[in-house]
């Protein structure tokens, strides 16, 4: 399933200049070339696999998994496979407390849905224009702020993160209330910070869409499963 040849043509072996090396990413690291350090794809397959087993396995069980990546070169990769799988995602801007203060983050959530639904019900007809500009702020602000994790009603079982540098605030909160972290580790990080570190290129858009496939794919079959016990339940 995993192949070398498809990790090379995506750039998933390319790490970061010798000079921004993270030591503990040493035993990934197969050698030099021009400046940059070269990750040994056989190791990242091999963690790969350790990953996907994992989020299989979660995801047979229905639990939910929140994909992070805000930066530039993951943000639509994000959003395209966390909906595809029907899964909550971030890939703006990581909003402090989300997860160490869940309960009040929740609050706001469920007022963004309620506005949305009383609004696809046409309820604002009945109200004045000055209350319904007053409602379409409050909305456009909620929006903003917690649009990709409306669908988030419990904490998340998993976190996957993209540049685990980058999102520190995510993987610092994870870490504090003990939910397991899956991420992409390049060779500027500190993979012994999280539970299922994949080495790879984090800044290639092709690598981390590669990478995000696979790991989408391996949910995806999770959640079938899931769904497939669960009617065999109910007959």
């Amino acid at each position: 399933m995993y192949k070398v040849s498809n990790l090379l043509k995506s750039g998933v072996h390319f790490g970061h200049s010798i000079s921004k090396l993270n030591p503990k990413m040493k035993p990934y690291i197969l050698r030099k070339n021009k400046g940059i350090h070269i990750i040994d794809l056989y190791k990242t397959i091999k963690k790969l696999c350790l990953s996907c087993n994992y989020l299989k396995k979660i995801a047979t069980s229905g639990k939910v998994v929140l994909f992070v990546g805000t930066k530039r070169q993951a943000k639509n990769i994000i959003a395209y496979y966390a909906q595809k799988i029907n899964m909550p995602y971030i890939n703006e801007r990581w909003l402090g407390g989300l997860l160490t203060n869940f309960s009040t983050i929740q609050k706001s959530i469920d007022k963004m849905n309620v506005i949305e639904k009383n609004k696809s019900l046409g309820l604002y007809n009945l109200i004045s224009k000055k209350e319904r500009l007053l409602i379409s702020r409050v909305h456009s602000k909620l929006k903003k702020n917690l649009g990709t994790v409306s669908q988030l009603q419990v904490l998340p079982d998993c976190i996957i993160i993209v540049d685990i540098n980058k999102e520190k605030p995510a993987v610092n909160e994870a870490l504090k209330l003990g939910i397991p972290i899956v991420g992409i580790s390049d060779t500027n990080s500190n993979p012994d910070k999280i539970n299922f570190p994949i080495p790879g290129n984090d800044d290639n858009s092709k690598s981390i869409n590669l990478i995000l496939y696979y790991i989408s794919n391996a949910i995806e079959i999770g959640i079938d499963l899931y769904l497939k016990n669960k009617n065999n339940q109910n007959k």
